[in-house]
């Protein structure tokens, strides 16, 4: 039997390394299921809480377990000791971002793409654009982080940071950039999701720890179930392109428009983040993780506010929704572009 933890160079396993081909082969899945049995689909919808998805979220918290396992609470304190990942990040998430993504919106919507795109459908792209970049992850970015073989205490720092400065933050930088002064952020999706994707799986990470023991059996039993992470990210895939399937082939020609100012915001934002830590000399283990917090987006709060704002068919809900179909494939395109370029960061700090 082939053993899927097993690693090549990278850091990767045997399993990993063809995680590309899992995906869109679930992807395709989700297609096909979306057309061929709409009351499954219709079901997994009717599932939710506070615009999060139970399924979802179930999967997701299966993903996010194992990264937990690895968090060492008495490493907390050396995270005062390496501060550059962590400012990285945040300038990042909220000096940058949001703006950067906004302008990339304006340009294709307002501009490149406005021979194809009705005026008023065009207003609403942008505003899902950018609800999108207002966003940054929350959950997935502890996946990220563990292919890239990250600090999980240290990603763990970053993202519960990050998640305080959202809940101040994210309903001004979106008012100013719409122009809308009664943003009505959800926050009953937003607690529900940190307490879901963070706070649950921290509290079973610890008490599995304690239970465990010694660090040899710690890291025993998290080779045992990473692989568990990976099944959830491919079930979760194919849940939301099943959700969202029958989108996808009415609109394939929007979804195309939509993804390009996407790709374009993923790609500069890692670049600026992994680039600046790079002349930092932060170490991989928190370059890589620093980066792909700002490159992913916390999309249920996005949907959510799109939603609400918008309305359930609204351009600027379907803009949120690409966010998602797009997010995977160019998250896992930057892992292996993390993994590959690991051995030029330092090993520790300076």
């Amino acid at each position: 039997m082939t053993d899927i933890t097993a690693s090549d160079d990278n850091g990767l396993g045997a399993f990993e390394r063809y995680l590309t081909v899992w995906v869109a082969l679930a992807m395709i899945a989700g297609l096909v299921i979306g057309v061929i049995a709409p009351g499954l689909v219709e079901a997994v919808a009717g599932a939710e809480i506070a615009s999060i998805n139970l399924v979802v979220a179930v999967l997701i918290w299966a993903m996010v377990y194992p990264m937990m396992v690895n968090v060492d609470f008495g490493a907390v304190a050396d995270v005062a000791r390496q501060p550059r990942g962590l400012l990285i990040t945040l300038t990042v998430n909220w000096l940058i971002k949001p703006f950067t993504m906004a302008a990339l919106a304006v340009l294709f919507f307002d501009h490149v793409f406005a021979p194809w795109i009705a005026p008023e459908d065009a207003v609403e792209y942008i505003a899902g654009l950018i609800l999108l970049g207002a966003a940054p992850c929350t959950a997935m970015v502890f996946v990220w982080s563990q292919l890239a073989r990250g600090d999980a205490t240290y990603t763990l720092v970053q993202v519960s940071v990050n998640d305080l400065i959202m809940v101040a933050a994210f309903a001004p930088i979106v008012a100013f950039l719409l122009g809308v002064t009664d943003i009505a952020v959800p926050w009953q999706t937003l607690l529900l999701a940190t307490l879901l994707y963070v706070v649950l799986p921290l509290i079973a990470g610890l008490m599995t720890r304690r239970l465990l023991g010694s660090p040899e059996a710690i890291e025993a039993f998290s080779a045992r179930i990473k692989p568990w992470s990976i099944i959830g990210l491919i079930a979760t895939v194919a849940i939301l392109f099943g959700l969202q399937g029958e989108v996808i082939l009415n609109r394939p020609f929007v979804i195309l428009l939509i993804a390009v100012p996407i790709l374009i915001q993923s790609y500069a934002i890692f670049a600026i983040a992994y680039g600046a830590a790079f002349a930092l000399k932060v170490p991989h283990r928190i370059a890589a993780p620093c980066a792909m917090i700002g490159t992913s987006n916390f999309f249920e709060l996005a949907v959510a506010v799109a939603i609400s704002l918008f309305g359930l068919n609204s351009g600027a809900a379907l803009a949120t929704v690409v966010g998602v179909l797009v997010e995977v494939p160019v998250m896992l395109s930057l892992v292996a572009f993390a993994n590959r370029t690991r051995s030029r960061f330092p090993a520790t700090h300076p």
